[in-house]
Formats: C-alpha cells, structure tokens, sequence
C-alpha cells in the first residue's frame, strides 16, 4: 500500500480570552493528532469587524492571511465556545470575511467543529449553528464524532493543559475521522 501523504489541519479558536478552554482544547489537539497530520493554529486577534465598504476595496492583511491559510490547508477544525446559545461574533466575523467571493476557501474543503464550555452541554448550540453557516459555504463538514466538552472546569488545569483521559479520547477520535474524511474527500477529487 502506498503511502498516504501528510495532511496538514488548520485550527481555529472562536475564543480570544488567554485562558479559553476553547483555545486549550485546541492545544490539546495539537498533542492528540495521529499519524502523518500536522496542525498548524490561527489567531483572529487582527481581523476587523466585517465591512462590505472594505472588501469592495481589497482585503485586509490579516484577512487576505486568514483566507490564504484556510486554502491552503487540508481540513478545518474549529474550536468555538457558545454565547447567548450561538457562534461567538469574533468567529462568525472571521468566517464571514472568509466567506466572500472570489474563491470562497471553505468550498470543498473538509471541516470538523468541537467546543468546550463550562456548561453542561458543552457548545452544541453553537456547533449547530456554525454547521447551518457551513451548509451555506459547501464546506464538508464531518457529521460525526461530535465533541462537546461540557463542564470544561474539571477537565482542564490551571494552565489549560487537558487532565481529563475520556475528553482526550473524544479529541483523538475526532481528529482520525477528520484524517479519514479528508483522504476520502481527496481520493474521490482525483
């Protein structure tokens, strides 16, 4: 059997906060990967508010990086908390500015979704609502394993390092069906 190439994951935060449990989880992520997949991160600290006025006239730098980064990547994670039983607006700003044409980088391109929150459902509102966006962009979003890390209180240090072994094995999980969805996703574009 010949052998696979490398893919490489580009992960996002939905959370700007240091200690975010959502940016934790990503790290974490980081620790987790199977074989032959790298993940790189990007932070949405310098993405401006969406402005149409703006676009009409170029993209921002940091704008213009973002939508590069997610082109060029082999698949999407993104990490998001929930506000208000929705998509943080920092996320769903940063998706929006991506989203416009020309050449759309989420059309095609494998994506999986995963989130912590110190509440009991663990970001499954806003999980599904970022699906509802995605639907939208043609992304391919993996369906399952979903992770929704509830009570992130318990399953994470002081220092943001995951101590919790079954969320470890849920990110793992995901991160395989992730690598397996997008090979499938490959074999069958070429």
């Amino acid at each position: 059997m010949a052998t696979e190439k490398p893919l490489n994951f580009l992960g996002i935060s939905g959370s700007l906060r240091k200690q975010s449990y959502n940016t934790a989880a990503l790290r974490a992520a980081q620790q987790l990967l199977p074989p032959g997949v790298t993940l790189e991160t990007f932070d949405l600290a310098d993405i401006p508010l969406y402005n149409d006025d703006v676009r009409e006239k170029g993209y921002p730098a940091s704008v213009e990086k973002f939508r590069a980064r997610i082109a060029a990547a082999d698949a999407v994670l993104i990490v998001t908390p929930e506000y208000n039983y929705s998509v943080p607006g920092v996320l769903k700003n940063a998706i929006d500015w991506a989203s416009r044409p020309p050449s759309q980088p989420f059309d095609g391109k494998p994506v999986a979704i995963m989130g912590a929150s110190p509440g009991i459902l663990g970001t499954a509102r806003a999980q599904y609502h970022l699906r509802q966006s995605f639907i939208f962009m043609n992304a391919m979003v993996l369906n399952k394993p979903e992770v929704m890390i509830g009570g992130a209180a318990t399953r994470f240090d002081a220092a943001g390092n995951l101590t919790d072994a079954k969320t470890g094995e849920f990110i793992k999980a995901l991160l395989v069906a992730l690598a397996e969805w997008t090979r499938r996703l490959q074999r069958s574009h070429s």
